[in-house]
């Protein structure tokens, strides 16, 4: 039996009641990931429902070498939040397919799927990460793969180029925001991604599609003949910082640089999951080990 308290503790009472909170892309594993972020975030709201929307820990490159304890405690709250009431929906992404393996599998308030559709007040909503439209990953994973890689490194580049642009108090700068803007391909890329999932769910009388895998947060209505649907993209935690929220019938972007109230953002020190690092390593080798077994 899950302990839940009776009365809610005065950080609690401090934290912004959300019905929904998505967040994807966070890829915990990987040099890129902003985990205390995402840390901060988290210990700031009370959802009813966390929507983790696919690459949240980036199996394809995943190293026992390296996971700091800022993602770890993203994990351990994660779990928290479920044992305090939380349903968590664990939507597989192609960072973390192996997990694909347990689609359909509930441990508690935890639920790992591939694709959920909700009803809220009324309207339906499909959720799901968006890899399966992306040519490059159906055809060719091994370069997908290679290309993560790069973008990894890139982004390991960009942070040593924003710590040294901070420090002379200048404006952070993006490499990959400045790539997907500036090059033809790219647009077109994202562009078609988005009408591609729009059409389909309005083909299938979705009003919500929400997913993420372009790292591009959005909220923007899409329309054709056959009527019309609301778009949306929970962005990422390597470069944007940004989430989805569901409050009072309506859709938001959270975006953490604009966040005015971080400063006063609880930092949850609750023990109750004593992972260590180790075990989480041992986890997701299993897993690896798992997939390999079943191919």
């Amino acid at each position: 039996m899950l302990f839940v308290p009776n009365k809610p503790t005065p950080e609690l009472e401090i934290r912004r009641k959300v019905e929904i909170a998505v967040i994807s892309d966070v890829h915990l594993g990987t040099y890129g990931c902003h985990a205390k972020h995402l840390l901060n975030y988290l210990n700031s709201i009370a959802p009813k429902k966390l929507i983790l929307n696919g690459d949240i820990i980036d199996i394809w490159q995943f190293s026992k070498q390296y996971f700091p304890k800022s993602h770890l405690k993203v994990i351990k709250k994660i779990m928290t939040m479920a044992s305090n009431g939380v349903e968590i929906i664990y939507i597989t992404g192609n960072h973390d397919e192996m997990l694909r393996k347990f689609s359909d599998t509930t441990i508690g308030n935890i639920s790992i799927l591939d694709k959920a559709v909700l009803e809220l007040d009324g309207k339906k909503a499909w959720f799901f990460h968006g890899d399966v439209f992306d040519i490059s990953i159906q055809n060719a994973k091994w370069f997908a793969k290679l290309g993560g890689y790069g973008y990894d490194l890139l982004t390991l580049i960009n942070r040593l180029v924003n710590w040294i642009l901070e420090k002379r108090g200048k404006e952070r700068y993006s490499f990959s925001k400045k790539i997907k803007n500036s090059v033809k391909s790219a647009v077109k890329y994202i562009s078609d991604f988005e009408t591609v999932i729009s059409d389909l769910a309005i083909e299938n009388g979705y009003d919500y599609v929400v997913c993420g895998h372009i790292h591009q947060p959005k909220v923007v209505y899409k329309e054709n003949r056959q009527g019309k649907t609301m778009y949306l993209n929970s962005g990422d935690w390597v470069e944007n910082f940004t989430a989805l929220e569901y409050q009072f019938k309506r859709w938001k972007i959270y975006n953490y640089n604009k966040d005015k109230l971080l400063p006063f953002a609880v930092e949850d020190e609750d023990e109750a999951f004593n992972m260590e690092t180790k075990d989480l390593i041992a986890a997701i080798t299993i897993v690896e080990q798992y997939s390999k077994k079943t191919k």
